[in-house]
């Protein structure tokens, strides 16, 4: 099958044609703003589907809203009616065909020829009239407010929340993707004369500034976003996408004595803390036992012996673990634990506490084993 995507250079268009391509369909005929025009004529002579996702929203003059959204597909159609051929074509508009604007008006115009070309030659037409789309590849500072707060705000640039109450209608390039290749399997979902993601978000301005802020704070927090939330979980994938290639890593803080060190990686208020403990050879760590408070260990590097004894109790039990076997072990409540470096290289332990360490309230009694 040959596919034609206009707009092959766009947000949606190369989104689309790298998953196109994850489908093994490598038949793709890429159309954009600087591709040769002549070569438009050929890719509709031997395309079997059409993407038409050309279009302009940002213009520096009013009268190329018409130029870009109404008069492009103009020329699609009379190149596909001088060819002959009716392939099916999906083609995106906007929620502001809606409304009387400037760009509103040209999205409608271009509606109302791709139907009138689906009423004169039967080709099969579904247009997405699409709300804010948000993801990887889209233009900050452009027509996707997502794109803006990601890309100020993980630079330390000012954003503008003019109306925080104000409600946006969202949808995720994946999801607009899948709901693509529906069409392209002739299944899309339709209600009434258009076709709609089925997936949709409705977030407060305000609401969607704080919650990419608080993707930034992250890092210093060393919280992890509610990933039960698709629209969170989707934000936050989109917000990275969005790093600076320089600031992809970040430190973290290490707390440092002669027996090794100590650093917290990641703090949840309900799934506990993760952090790696650097024990050095012959360095003995713990001797502390808990209430309420359960850990699980994991050496990734080294050779490390973990001894348990019930306070009640004078046996002591004794689990040898090492970076050649990964094992978790778990911490149960009412044991005295130690970890203990039997090898002669550092032994590199990650550990997992079911809660965040409260000063106030620590849960942690030393006894040696």
């Amino acid at each position: 099958m040959n596919i034609l995507v206009t707009g092959a250079k766009g947000f949606i268009g190369k989104n689309l044609i790298a998953e196109l391509k994850n489908c093994g369909i490598n038949q793709i005929f890429e159309y954009s703003r600087d591709s040769d025009p002549k070569i438009l004529e050929t890719y509709v002579e031997e395309c079997d589907f059409v993407f038409h996702l050309a279009g302009v929203n940002r213009p520096q003059h009013e009268h190329e809203f018409m130029e870009g959204n109404y008069e492009f597909t103009l020329q699609l159609i009379e190149l596909l009616k001088k060819s002959h051929k009716t392939p099916p074509i999906v083609t995106t508009s906007s929620i502001q065909a809606e409304l009387d604007n400037p760009y509103g008006n040209s999205k409608k115009a271009m509606e109302d020829l791709v139907f009138q070309y689906q009423e004169e030659t039967g080709a099969n037409v579904y247009v997405y009239r699409l709300p804010n789309v948000f993801g990887k590849w889209s233009k900050p500072n452009y027509n996707s407010v997502v794109a803006t707060f990601c890309y100020n705000i993980a630079r330390d640039l000012d954003i503008q929340v003019h109306n925080p109450d104000a409600e946006l209608n969202l949808c995720y390039i994946d999801d607009v993707l899948e709901e693509m290749l529906q069409a392209l399997g002739g299944v899309p979902t339709v209600q009434g004369n258009y076709c709609v993601i089925p997936t949709m978000y409705t977030i407060q301005l305000g609401a969607l500034a704080n919650l990419i802020i608080s993707f930034k704070d992250s890092r210093t927090n060393l919280s992890i976003v509610n990933m039960d939330d698709p629209l969170t979980k989707k934000l936050y994938s989109t917000y990275l996408s969005f790093l600076p290639v320089d600031q992809f890593s970040y430190d973290l803080k290490m707390n440092l004595d002669n027996r090794g060190s100590f650093t917290e990686f990641i703090r949840t208020p309900n799934r506990g803390q993760v952090s790696v403990n650097v024990s050095k050879p012959g360095v003995t760590k713990g001797n502390h036992w808990h209430h309420t408070k359960n850990e699980k260990f994991l050496v990734v590097s080294g050779e490390g012996l973990i001894r348990f004894r019930k306070l009640d109790a004078d046996d002591i039990i004794e689990y040898r673990v090492s970076g050649e076997k990964l094992q978790v072990v778990d911490i149960p409540t009412g044991y005295t634990h130690s970890i203990v470096n039997v090898g002669e290289t550092d032994l590199v332990t990650v550990m997992w506490v079911n809660e965040c360490f409260d000063p106030v309230k620590p849960d942690t009694y030393y006894l040696e084993v």
